[in-house]
């Protein structure tokens, strides 16, 4: 697929076809891109220049390398990571986050809540808590929270007044039942209490708000899910190296010799450059600015070595090939063999952020099939 969906782009810049030929390959070039990344329409960048979470930048890193080729496959859970900021902006520990770009076909394995906990104030007199309960509750009632059936527990632990920083909370089970029911999404509290169980008034601990804090500080929502979407099943070990290398399109103006001499170089892994910039999507994606997929280009002539890399059916194949013992049947072809995935870090439609895993982008390796 992103094999055609190259060649597409490539017949675009040929100088033959005319403008409105080429603007119509370059466009339907572009909606197949568009369906390998799983999307209708790309999505329309922020409005203003806007920093993503640290921790999405850091979970980017973590998972991929400067190319956003995946370093370990087992490191992400699911394939999908978005993030949502607060809506409430208020000073209240009430937290509202809207869910409206999480698809039905996603399936929700972890939602976490993060909060940024404050130094905590100086408190008067001598009695001093080190410590404080943290309590966090899916909001059942909007207008009712601090009823019995108000609201329902998620978690709730023991948290240090010594320190500053990200507490995060599982709050699974309520991501779930909003995104089953949109209309029950009426938000979360979250309590403080003292050691004994009393709720402290003015409490001692404070979280980053959405207001009069570091846009890096903000309440967040995390979700990590998968849209289903698998590859091939060929082999994805880890990728070797990690450094971009530059490539470029394959040129369709070459000669006839230059051609036949492809033809005759044996079978191996080519650059192809992938430039997110050239085709119009720096504006809503953040890392990477482009990746080398690489391509399989050579011969695979008889007899195959093991630096081709040759299954057993694609040796069979060469040997009827070579001796003419069935009519119409070709030489083996020059196809990746070993596929990795790539991470793309970018803005949706409501410019939250998202971490979004894609197999079989990269050609990690060449054979003889």
């Amino acid at each position: 697929m992103l094999g055609t969906v190259l060649l597409l782009l490539a017949l675009a810049k040929t100088a033959c076809p005319s403008p409105a030929s080429v603007a119509s390959r370059r466009a339907e070039a572009l909606k197949k891109l568009l369906e390998v990344f799983g999307m209708e329409d790309p999505p329309a960048p922020p409005a203003h220049f806007k920093q993503p979470p640290q921790y999405m930048v850091d979970l980017f890193n973590t998972v991929a390398n400067a190319d956003g080729v995946t370093k370990n496959p087992d490191i992400l859970e699911g394939n999908t990571v978005r993030s949502f900021l607060d809506k409430t902006h208020s000073e209240e520990m009430r937290f509202l986050f809207v869910l409206s770009s999480v698809a039905k076909s996603e399936k929700i394995l972890t939602a976490e809540l993060h909060l940024f906990r404050l130094w905590p104030r100086v408190t008067d007199g001598p009695k001093r808590h080190h410590f404080c309960q943290v309590s966090v509750y899916q909001v059942l009632e909007k207008d009712k929270p601090d009823t019995p059936g108000g609201k329902k527990l998620l978690a709730a632990r023991l948290v240090s007044l010594q320190t500053s920083g990200w507490e995060v909370f599982a709050i699974t089970p309520a991501v779930r039942d909003w995104t089953e029911d949109e209309s029950s999404n009426q938000g979360l509290l979250v309590t403080v209490q003292g050691p004994g169980g009393s709720l402290l008034d003015p409490p001692p601990l404070q979280f980053a708000s959405g207001q009069g804090h570091h846009e890096s500080k903000k309440p967040m929502l995390v979700l990590f899910t998968d849209d289903g979407r698998r590859g091939a099943s060929l082999p994805t070990a880890g990728f070797p190296g990690g450094s971009h290398t530059p490539g470029t399109a394959p040129s369709l103006g070459r000669s006839r010799s230059t051609r036949s001499l492809d033809r005759l170089q044996p079978c191996q892994r080519h650059p192809l450059s992938v430039d997110f910039e050239e085709i119009g999507w720096s504006g809503w994606i953040i890392s990477p600015r482009g990746y080398n997929a690489f391509h399989c280009k050579g011969s695979c002539p008889f007899p195959l070595g093991e630096n081709m890399r040759p299954t057993n059916h694609a040796t069979v194949q060469s040997i009827i090939n070579a001796l003419k013992l069935s009519e119409g049947v070709s030489s083996p072809c020059c196809v990746p063999d070993k596929l990795f995935s790539i991470n793309l870090l970018y803005f949706d439609d409501d410019e939250n952020v998202v971490l979004k895993q894609y197999d079989d982008m990269v050609a990690g390796s060449c054979g003889c099939h």
